[in-house]
């Protein structure tokens, strides 16, 4: 299938908005028809060129190259420069034809030819005298009057040697390529700027989620007052989770956004972080990640295993997985998009026999909001950046408990108990270290364990985790108050799991 009909069933797929932003791939083949007419009028049809670029007879047997084999015609100083030149707001391409004397230098009183500025692309092609001579002949006449009126009236040109004879130098400005690169080029230019504006409405929409994710899963004891601790009248033994905070618990969703983060960022479904993987996923298997992770959502929601209790949770949940979906559209259209680019100008070069412009592969140039200078080249950081912002945006909204949990027992470290050498431990870990006579901490040896007592314990950080984690706590009470019974027990003697009740 031919990429122009592959182009237009892609875009098919992506949102309308989308579609009307594309670069226009048919259009700009027409332009590249224009072209080969044009160059074929000025007698330096693609087949010449062609010619000159790559001679036949340099080509061995089997399409390798034979250093013992030479161009058929001699090549002298003569040549067809390709310019593309800045002129105003837009690139001007052109061709300068020179005709150069048996030797490399000028003739006497003429000037040499003239050097490009630096914002001009020149690609010489040697081409044989009589090629040169053909063209000049038979474009010099039809062609004057133009290359005259598009010239700068600071262009040097090069006068006659004598009267009679050819100009060593012409120039002849490319009217239908000329269309062709202004044509891409302002499509491209809008592209950006509307790249821009979708970002900056991304933003505005994350923004705005990351308040309501935020009111739909607030900490628990959010309006509790909090009291300071007292070193004479505080136990840590005695610490509890009061029922009026699991309560309050229950009218918030702050436990299934959690999990719901937590899915998502195991699922990696636009960036590997995995040992197995690292760096940016392709487009398929992007779409594949996400799409799994949002059938798993839904199946889970459906059997209960996730409860949204508030609306404005429905709704941000809604929001959330559109902006992922937008993130993956806007992938599909970059990828396209800059494959369209790179075709269309791969399709000039070759059917034109021109040189590629390689300052026009780049299409997506996403700026800064004040539109200094460029954040990034690459044709895929809008949808890095997007996915960066959302990452930065939402998931520090809900504490991970991985942040937060021991690293001797893995779960979270309530209780937590901060040694003079700034590591911290649950309080069950940290009596067993005591109890086997360790004194040096296991993250970085140094001797603080017995040394801790009651005034380790970390009590901002402890109401921090009865707010924010309070089925977690709660499950940990638990577990340390088990072990605890078990400990006497065993201390006393008593196999608490081979005891019998008569």
């Amino acid at each position: 299938m031919h990429f122009s009909k592959t182009y237009t069933q892609l875009l098919l797929t992506l949102p309308p908005e989308l579609r009307e932003s594309a670069i226009q791939y048919r259009q700009l083949k027409k332009l590249i028809n224009q072209i080969v007419a044009e160059l074929t009028a000025l007698g330096l049809s693609p087949d010449v060129l062609h010619q000159v670029i790559q001679p036949p007879d340099v080509v061995g047997e089997k399409g390798k190259q034979r250093a013992d084999l030479k161009p058929t015609y001699p090549l002298t100083g003569s040549c067809v420069i390709y310019e593309l030149a800045n002129v105003a707001d837009h690139v001007e391409p052109r061709l300068r034809l020179r005709l150069d004397s048996s030797d490399d230098s000028p003739p006497p009183g003429v000037p040499g030819p003239s050097s490009p500025s630096t914002s001009e692309q020149l690609i010489s092609l040697p081409i044989p005298q009589e090629l040169i001579l053909t063209a000049l002949g038979s474009s010099l006449s039809q062609h004057r009057s133009s290359a005259d009126l598009h010239d700068p009236p600071d262009r040097e040109r090069a006068p006659p040697s004598h009267a009679g004879e050819l100009p060593v130098e012409l120039i002849i400005p490319l009217v239908s390529d000329t269309a062709f690169f202004r044509t891409l080029t302002e499509a491209l230019e809008a592209l950006a700027s509307y790249l821009v504006a979708k970002q900056t409405e991304f933003e505005f929409t994350l923004r705005v989620l990351s308040q309501d994710i935020s009111s739909a899963a607030r900490p628990s004891s959010h309006s509790a007052t909090f009291h300071p601790h007292s070193p004479y009248s505080s136990d840590p033994t005695n610490i509890s989770v009061s029922s009026h905070a699991l309560a309050i618990t229950s009218r918030s969703d702050l436990d299934t956004w959690r999990q719901i983060f937590q899915l998502y960022m195991e699922a990696d479904i636009f960036q590997g972080h995995q040992e197995t993987f690292r760096g940016e996923r392709d487009v398929d298997d992007a779409e594949a990640r996400l799409t799994t992770f949002s059938s798993d959502l839904k199946d889970r929601i459906s059997k209960g295993a996730l409860k949204l209790r508030m609306k404005r949770s429905r709704v941000a949940l809604t929001k959330f997985l559109e902006l992922n979906m937008f993130i993956l559209d806007l992938r599909k259209f970059q990828h396209v998009t800059t494959e369209a680019t790179r075709k269309i100008l791969k399709k000039h070069a070759k059917r034109t026999a021109l040189p590629l412009a390689p300052a026009l592969t780049s299409p997506f140039i996403v700026r800064s909001h004040n539109h200094d200078r460029p954040r990034n080249n690459d044709p895929s950081s809008l949808s890095l950046l997007l996915v960066q912002a959302l990452t930065e945006t939402l998931l520090p909204i809900i504490p991970h408990l991985d942040d937060y949990s021991c690293v001797i027992c893995t779960s979270l470290a309530f209780k937590p108990i901060r040694l003079h050498c700034s590591h911290l431990f649950c309080v069950r870990c940290l009596v067993k270290l005591q109890k086997q006579g360790e004194q040096h901490c296991p993250i970085c040896r140094a001797p603080t364990v017995l040394s801790a007592d009651r005034s380790n314990v970390d009590w901002a950080l402890l109401n921090f985790m009865k707010d924010w984690f309070p089925i977690e706590a709660k499950k940990k009470l638990q577990q340390n108050e088990r072990e605890a019974a078990e400990e006497e027990m065993h201390e006393l003697g008593l196999d608490v799991r081979g005891c019998t009740i008569m």
